[in-house]
């Protein structure tokens, strides 16, 4: 089985840095993805221990997510509740053409050896 996901698309807002109270850091980003048709779709991407400078990236900043999709729970208000996101291994800036190019080789790659299991 494999759990892969590729995004490309336009931070729908500042990237917000968190500490978590293991001390993990965390990135929280929202990526809106066009579509031919219709509205616009947005993802909740949560990057762990990115790189100090991505704390500053703005809104519109076009980025490549790669990673994975989960889904969990947690209690809020008294109530059990559940989100889905991307958790990113990596996130790159869609100008950077030639590491954009080599990630979604990688993910291909992933994929065909996935398909021959």
């Amino acid at each position: 089985m494999i759990n892969l996901v590729a995004i490309e698309g336009r931070l729908a807002r500042p990237a917000e840095q968190r500490l978590l109270p293991s001390g993990t850091r965390l990135l929280a980003l929202e990526v809106t993805v066009p579509r031919a048709e219709g509205r616009a779709e947005t993802v909740p991407v949560a990057w762990f221990d990115a790189p100090a400078s991505a704390a500053a990236w703005g809104a519109d900043r076009e980025v490549l997510v790669m990673g994975r999709v989960r889904r969990r729970f947690f209690r809020a208000g008294g109530v059990i509740q559940s989100r889905t996101e991307v958790v990113a291994d990596a996130v790159l800036a869609a100008s950077a053409r030639q590491r954009v190019r080599r990630a979604l080789i990688a993910a291909a790659h992933s994929l065909e050896a996935a398909a021959e299991e």
